[in-house]
């Protein structure tokens, strides 16, 4: 079975495809001035780019791994996904607070879909 990877740069690929499923590595927004929301809807629609060019879509999630910098920004990242999401076809999900690898990150989001 071939190993198919997408945006690779010096340490990581952005997504790697394999088999029917890709897997894409944790995504941040490429302007991180912005509110959680902001954020977390740039990441989303970076994400949507990443999952069309490796050939499926948000409806073919299976899972996400959320990575907030304060859990009291849960809410304004809900309502970026839940305005993106696909009602019929939820991934499974889990939402963290960590540090991320600047500051300026609120949120970071990574993952894995069927093709």
């Amino acid at each position: 079975m071939t190993i198919l990877r997408l945006g690779v740069g010096p340490r990581m690929s952005s997504a790697v495809v394999h088999g029917d499923t890709v897997y894409l590595a944790g995504h941040v927004s490429k302007d991180p001035a912005g509110s959680v929301r902001g954020q977390t809807e740039a990441i989303l629609s970076r994400i949507d780019a990443r999952l069309a060019e490796a050939g499926t879509d948000k409806s073919r999630l299976l899972s996400a791994n959320v990575w907030l910098a304060d859990m009291a920004r849960f809410g304004e990242m809900n309502a970026a996904w839940d305005a993106w999401v696909d009602p019929a076809n939820p991934p499974a999900r889990a939402t963290v607070q960590a540090r991320l690898a600047s500051p300026d990150y609120l949120v970071e989001i990574a993952v894995i879909a069927a093709r």
